[in-house]
C-alpha cells in the first residue's frame, strides 16, 4: 500500500507540484470555521492538510484532526511544535529535526521523548530536516525554538545544511520562513537547496499571493505550505490552486 512519503516522491519524480494547507488548532476553535476551510481545500484539490503550530494553547488538536478525517480523504499530517502535539488519529507526522539551529532539544532531545509515544500509534513517521530562514523579523517559531534562522542571503550555508541532513538520512527537507513571515523564502535560496538535495522539498512561510507561490514552485519547491494567508483571504487558495493546476497540466505534456 502506497505511503504518504511515497506520494511525495512520486509527485516529485513526475514533476507534479503540491499544495498543503496548514491549520493551527488555536485559530479554528470554531467548528464551522474549520469546516469552511476543509470545504475550500477540497474544492481546490489540495494535496495535504498539515495540522499544528509553534505554540498550540488550545486542547482541540484531536478534534481538528477528527473533523478533517470525517469530512475528506485528503491525508492529515501532523506538523508538531513540541512533543505534546501527537494525535494518533492523523495519518502521519513530520518528525522534525531543526537542523538550521543548534538547540539540542529540537535536534534530538524532544524526539527521544516522543519516539516511544509515536511508536505505539499507527502514524507514518516522516523524518524531516526543518530549516528556518530569516524573513525580516522574529517569528513565533524562532522565538519558541530559541534558535537563530539561517541568513536569507547565505545560500551555500543553507544548501550545505540541507545536504548534511540528507546524508544523515532525513527523507524530506522543509524550508520555512515562519508563520506570518514578512517575506517568503527567495527563489534563489530555494533553488540553491533544490540543487543540493534529492529529497522532496517543502517550502512555507510568507506565501500569500499566487505570484509568490509560483516563484517558489518554479525555483524548485515540490510542495508549498499555505497557512496564515487563508485567514486573511480564503480566496487566495483558489488563485494558487488554479496556477498550480496549470503548471502541472503543462508539465504532463512537456
Amino acid at each position: 500500500m502506497p505511503t504518504i512519503f511515497d506520494s511525495f516522491v512520486e509527485k516529485q519524480q513526475a514533476g507534479r507540484k503540491s499544495i498543503a494547507v496548514l491549520i493551527d488548532p488555536d485559530k479554528v476553535e470554531d467548528g464551522a470555521k474549520l469546516q469552511n476551510l476543509i470545504n475550500l481545500a477540497t474544492e481546490n484539490l489540495v494535496d495535504y492538510f498539515f495540522v499544528g503550530g509553534s505554540l498550540v494553547t488550545s486542547n482541540n488538536l484531536g478534534e481538528v484532526v477528527r473533523q478533517i478525517k470525517k469530512s475528506v480523504t485528503i491525508p492529515v499530517v501532523l506538523f508538531p511544535g513540541n512533543t505534546m502535539q501527537v494525535e494518533p488519529g492523523a495519518d502521519a507526522i513530520l518528525f522534525l529535526s531543526l537542523i538550521s539551529g543548534r538547540n539540542p532539544e529540537l535536534l534530538i532531545g524532544q524526539h527521544v521523548i516522543a519516539a516511544p509515544i509515536i511508536r505505539n500509534t499507527k502514524l507514518e513517521v516522516l523524518p524531516t530536516g526543518y530549516m528556518l530562514i530569516n524573513s525580516g523579523r522574529i517569528t513565533s517559531v524562532a522565538y519558541v525554538s530559541n534558535t537563530i534562522p539561517l541568513p536569507d542571503d547565505k545560500y551555500s550555508l543553507a544548501a550545505c545544511t540541507a545536504m548534511a541532513g540528507e546524508m544523515l538520512g532525513l527523507k524530506i527537507m522543509y524550508l520555512d520562513a515562519g508563520s506570518g513571515a514578512e517575506q517568503p523564502i527567495s527563489p534563489r535560496m530555494i533553488s540553491a537547496v533544490r540543487k543540493a538535495i534529492r529529497t522532496p522539498l517543502l517550502v512555507g512561510g510568507g506565501i500569500n499571493t499566487s505570484h509568490k507561490a509560483m516563484a517558489a514552485l518554479e525555483a524548485g519547491a515540490d510542495t508549498i505550505v499555505i497557512g496564515n494567508a487563508l485567514e486573511k483571504d480564503p480566496a487566495i487558495l483558489m488563485e494558487i490552486a488554479d496556477k498550480v493546476y496549470e503548471m502541472n497540466h503543462r508539465s504532463s505534456f512537456s
